[in-house]
């Protein structure tokens, strides 16, 4: 284990709910990450995606995937989480191979494609019990915290 659920949480802004990444297990700087998410019946989205057929939603893996990615940018460059903040630009060719369910972990590979300067351009991919079940490429950029508006300097 390479970070568990607290050094997380000390570099990405997520908190329960929306913390979706409980461990980092491989991390290659500015290359590649493995990361999991267990996916427990107690997860406050089953209660109504679906009642009586409960399903991870979706846009929460790729939310998963996200994260992991803001994982490896921090790490790879050593970005201090009280300065910069890496924001989500864009998601493209998202697609979804097989519903995920409670007691299934989550495996969450991401790999960069691309840095240049503040951007980064990464995929990733979801796997349970090795088999895949979403992907998708994401673009994002670094920003400096300050900068954000209404966030004290």
């Amino acid at each position: 284990m390479i970070m568990n659920v607290q050094d997380i949480a000390k570099l990405l802004p997520h908190r329960y709910p929306f913390l979706l990444v409980d461990r980092v297990v491989e991390f290659e700087a500015e290359k590649r990450l493995v990361a999991y998410k267990n996916v427990t019946a107690n997860e406050e989205f089953f209660n109504g995606h679906f009642p009586g057929h409960p399903v991870m939603p979706g846009v929460l893996m790729l939310e998963a995937l996200a994260q992991a990615c803001a994982i490896l940018a921090y790490k790879s460059v050593n970005l201090d989480p009280e300065r910069w903040v890496v924001y989500l630009m864009s998601i493209d060719g998202a697609k979804f191979r097989k519903p995920v369910v409670p007691g299934d972990r989550l495996t969450l590979t991401v790999e960069v494609l691309r840095h240049k300067s503040n951007v980064w351009k990464q995929r990733g991919v979801a796997t349970v019990d090795g088999q895949v079940v979403a992907e998708a490429e994401f673009l994002a950029t670094v920003v400096e915290a300050k900068a954000i508006e209404g966030k004290p300097s």
